[in-house]
């Protein structure tokens, strides 16, 4: 592989994340001046000054690229719009919030380098320390998606997701939403990937609020959201089997 291409890309989608911009982007900061690994800053539509706190804080640093999207549409939308203009082996995205450690993705770096006769790796974390009503529901989304497609998908929206550009390359019509990591996630099984997961330690958010993980309202909404695409692909897969 080139030696000035990255070995991952990883998109961040932010979303009115401006008072967690100057931190996150220091965390970019310190992993691409180390190791191989570059970040694409999406600005999906902040109605915020989160798009002047990344150019500011960006500076031209090398190893980390900013995106812009004037009008949010969808947290998908933005991640797929970062993902079209990755540039390494390997490709994913984590979120903004800080609510993972961007320090806890050099964990992949040893997992990917040492694969010689595939690319056929999907990784995802394994959240730590999340409150126990985050883990109960959790459980729930985990078993009801499961038992739908028949497979073993656990914790689905678990951060980050890093893949092969190959298994993107398969997408087909992939959801603008919330519902691109179980997109991906069934994908790569589909396709018999090899799932790894790298232990992550789960913080409280510091500062702004989540677009959907406020109340339990907020939840069941997310939930309603989740099971009409569950359904909608279940039924898009049996027709093409």
């Amino acid at each position: 592989m080139n030696a000035h291409v990255p070995l991952v890309s990883i998109v961040i989608p932010c979303f009115n994340e401006q008072e967690n911009i100057p931190k996150l982007i220091a965390a970019c900061k310190g992993v691409s001046a180390m190791h191989p690994i570059e970040f694409i800053l999406v600005n999906n539509g902040s109605t915020d000054s989160t798009g002047d706190a990344i150019e500011f804080h960006i500076n031209e640093v090398s190893g980390i690229r900013s995106l812009t999207i004037e009008n949010n549409l969808g947290y998908g939308f933005g991640i797929l719009s970062g993902l079209d203009v990755c540039e390494g082996k390997y490709i994913g995205w984590t979120h903004a919030d800080l609510q993972t450690d961007i320090n806890d993705l050099l964990a992949t770096i040893p997992i990917l380098s040492e694969l010689k006769d595939t690319d056929q790796i999907f990784i995802k974390g394994k959240r730590l320390g999340r409150p126990l009503a985050d883990s109960f529901f959790t459980l729930g989304m985990s078993i009801f998606e499961s038992f739908i497609f028949k497979k073993r998908l656990w914790d689905v929206n678990a951060q980050p997701t890093i893949f092969s550009r190959s298994l993107y390359e398969s997408f087909t019509e992939p959801p603008e939403d919330f519902s691109l990591d179980l997109y991906a996630y069934l994908t790569a099984t589909s396709n018999h990937y090899s799932i790894r997961r790298i232990p992550v330690r789960f913080y409280p958010r510091v500062h702004g609020i989540s677009s959907w993980n406020t109340d339990w309202k907020s939840k069941k909404k997310f939930i309603r959201r989740t099971m009409s695409f569950t359904f909608a692909l279940q039924r898009k897969l049996n027709a093409n089997n």
